[in-house]
């Protein structure tokens, strides 16, 4: 029993010793993915998901829905200038700010829900 625990340690030291001289010359590239690790993320890679950023939020009737026009004015329930809301599957997981790239609008992410309040939002 003894034996075994000797070689045991011995091998936890080669081991630790093999990966701190290993460490000084090698770059780290993140975290590396066993074979089944990496074909378990390629199947959830092509899920498809729905992302929406809001705005703001309204209610009408559908007669003044059939009414509006070019140019037409509709009041949401936020202020101008305060954040959007980014939802994947109608679930809120960050907000940002509108921006314009290229001369398309873009959505500047500035603040990421943490994993504990989407967790509670499932709730």
């Amino acid at each position: 029993m003894a034996d075994n625990l000797d070689n045991i340690a011995e091998r936890l030291e080669s081991e630790a010793a093999a990966a701190a001289a290993d460490s000084a010359v090698a770059v780290d590239n993140g975290p590396k993915l066993d074979e089944a690790s990496e074909r378990n993320l390629k199947l959830i890679l092509d899920i498809p998901l729905r992302v929406t950023v809001e705005l703001g939020r309204t209610k009408m009737a559908v007669s003044d829905l059939l009414n509006l026009g070019q140019g037409s004015v509709v009041e949401l329930s936020k202020l101008a200038g305060e954040p959007m809301e980014v939802l994947v599957n109608d679930k809120l997981i960050a907000r940002g700010e509108a921006v314009v790239v290229n001369e398309k609008f873009g959505v500047r992410l500035t603040d990421i829900i943490s994993t504990k309040e989407r967790v509670e939002q499932l709730k």
